[in-house]
């Protein structure tokens, strides 16, 4: 009986050994395994910097304008031409291009049409594109494009005849639309392509 009752001791000693070394087996290799996390967790970071890489857990940055490319672009403005009526330039110098913006018929001191016939507009309009292109480094004769706005293109005749006496041979390349309407309900709009003189 003794014996018996060791041997069940025994045993039971055993399993208790064995349960004990099992949670222990299990609390190293949990330990082991968090240690490792933090290991990984520390290191990521550091890597994702190295590679370039914004790490998972962080928010994308907002977009940035790029920065303008080589040779980049200047702004033209003259007092000598109307003010722009909005959020652009009267003209833009890049690569030794001039793009000048649509030109109205504007009287620049007034900031009011030279009068309401297409005429009138076309003939101060020009002027305008002329202070424009005279303070951006070019001239009527460096421009190699052309686009007309008319309200009516039954002006297109009239319009012709002023715009001839401006451009020398060859004339620049042209494209002339009729609009359903131009800011301030003017009757005709130019804008222009030239090259910079040096």
């Amino acid at each position: 009986m003794a014996s018996s009752a060791f041997a069940g001791r025994s045993a039971v000693a055993a399993a208790c050994c064995a349960s004990t070394a099992g949670s222990r087996s299990a609390a190293m290799s949990s330990s082991r395994s968090a240690g490792m996390g933090r290991r990984v967790a520390s290191v990521l970071p550091r890597f994702a910097a190295a590679a370039g890489i914004a790490a998972a857990s962080t928010r994308a940055s907002p977009a940035r304008a790029s920065a303008a490319p080589a040779g980049g672009k200047t702004a033209v403005a003259t007092a000598e031409a109307p003010a722009a009526l909005g959020p652009y330039s009267q003209a833009i110098q890049a690569n030794g291009t001039l793009y000048v913006s649509g030109v109205l018929g504007l009287v620049p001191e007034t900031m009011k049409f030279a009068g309401e016939t297409v005429e009138e507009q076309t003939e101060q309009l020009m002027k305008n594109m002329g202070a424009i292109l005279r303070a951006g480094g070019a001239d009527f004769d460096s421009v190699v494009k052309t686009t007309i706005m008319l309200a009516d293109l039954a002006d297109f005749g009239t319009v012709n005849k002023i715009y001839a006496t401006y451009f020398p041979a060859p004339a620049p390349a042209r494209s002339t639309y009729q609009v359903a309407a131009l800011p301030l309900n003017a009757r005709i709009e130019i804008e222009c392509i030239a090259l910079i003189k040096k």
